[in-house]
């Protein structure tokens, strides 16, 4: 009886009569020959390994062979496997992943190893062995089994692990671009694009549900969301985005694809993407920049497109600077901002007052569909309005007045 670890240190039993062991021992003499086989003939079947360097298949893979051949052998007469066994099947995995070689292909390069040596005991044996030459099969799928498992689990440890690294990696350039750091090197910059400029977008997404018993989402939900909407923007613009996310949205820089001489515009139906992805309404502000060291400056830019439309009353979705330029042009700050703001300080207390008087704003000053809007009747939106002149002293019915109560709204921040 046999014992073969299938996982390193984990181990099952195989009966192998005296038979099967001494047709595996004839096979020992010819393992430098069936690995020299192994790594320059059977494996140039698979897709990508004819390419690979000549020293990968004659010191890498045939390294890898002639230790799968022998601790095949040891372990038909050496009931005990040894911890580490599969250790240089492992670093091979590791290093497989590292160098983008598919899973699927080195598990295939694994499995023709398993059938090559088949058929050399298949060759060795000689009439009477039949039975022995079924068991050492059946004791060659079991330890395959275990080399499969080690090789996968490797392979996808070592994956996720570089995956980590090149979000991680991500995430600190966006963030560097956002906060106007240092930018990458010329050469960086031209592989990302961003020296054909890109697209920048700012996201204000609907918070998450609080986890019970708390008044934040629990970070597992908003890791989940954050996932959503990452594959929502890479699809939306097919390539993977550069985005830094949160609870509230976060940013999004688009550089030039390959090939083109500007960056790309926002795709429509991208505000319903997103949406979807979040599980409620969202807003975008798209803004363009020349080049990286104008991202800062253009997520600024998004940032406040994004404050302007709330402020000015407009729905959910896809803004751009140039759907909110008087508002914008407005809303900036000089030695008159104070008092013009002010003035709406009479109904600051009073939120159906601003909200009235903001949808009725936004409805180019349309009484009934302002009404419509706020389910209200057109006579209590007059009401109101009328308390609005009351209180404020504007003129709505006037340009001057109307104006200044947009302005004054956007100054506000009211939202």
């Amino acid at each position: 009886m046999t014992t073969v670890p299938p996982q390193d240190g984990v181990a099952f039993t195989y009966e192998l009569s005296a038979a099967a062991r001494a047709l595996a021992a004839r096979c020992e003499p010819r393992v430098n020959e069936i690995a020299r086989r192994m790594s320059r003939v059977s494996f140039e079947a698979i897709p990508g390994y004819p390419e690979l360097p000549a020293d990968i298949k004659d010191i890498e893979v045939a390294a890898t062979a002639r230790h799968g051949l022998r601790l095949f052998l040891r372990r038909v007469h050496d009931q005990h496997g040894r911890f580490g066994d599969y250790g240089l099947f492992r670093e091979r995995a590791a290093q497989r992943a590292e160098e983008g070689v598919p899973l699927h292909l080195l598990l295939r390069a694994h499995a023709l190893g398993a059938y090559m040596l088949w058929r050399t005991l298949r060759e060795a044996a000689r009439p009477g062995e039949e039975t022995a030459l079924v068991e050492l099969s059946g004791f060659l799928l079991r330890a395959q089994e275990g080399i499969a498992s080690a090789v996968a689990e490797t392979y996808l440890d070592e994956q996720a692990a570089l995956l980590a690294e090149r979000r991680e990696h991500r995430r600190l350039l966006v963030r560097g671009l956002l906060d106007g750091s240092p930018l990458p090197d010329a050469a960086t910059q031209r592989a990302l694009g961003l020296d054909r400029g890109a697209l920048v977008l700012c996201l204000r997404t609907p918070r998450a549900a609080p986890a019970p018993g708390s008044a934040s989402p629990a970070p597992v939900a908003v890791r989940r969301r954050g996932r959503r909407v990452q594959t929502a923007l890479d699809r939306a613009f097919r390539t993977d985005v550069l985005a830094l996310l949160d609870d509230e949205g976060g940013y999004a820089v688009v550089p030039a694809p390959p090939g083109a001489d500007a960056p790309p515009e926002a795709p429509d139906g991208l505000a319903e993407s997103l949406g979807k992805a979040c599980g409620g309404e969202v807003r975008i502000a798209a803004v363009t920049a020349g080049c990286g060291a104008e991202v800062a400056k253009a997520a600024r830019t998004a940032a406040e497109v994004i404050r302007v439309a709330r402020a000015g009353g407009r729905p959910p979705g896809l803004h751009r600077l140039d759907d909110v330029l008087l508002e914008f042009h407005l809303s900036r700050r000089d030695e008159s901002s104070g008092l013009i703001a002010a003035l709406l300080d009479p109904i600051a207390d009073r939120p159906e007052l601003t909200e009235t008087l903001r949808t009725y704003l936004e409805h180019q000053q349309d009484r009934r569909a302002t009404a419509r809007r706020l389910g209200l009747h057109p006579n209590t939106v007059d009401n109101r309005l009328a308390r609005v002149t009351a209180l404020t002293s504007l003129d709505l019915a006037s340009p001057r007045g109307t104006a200044l109560a947009l302005a004054a709204l956007l100054l506000r921040g009211e939202a």
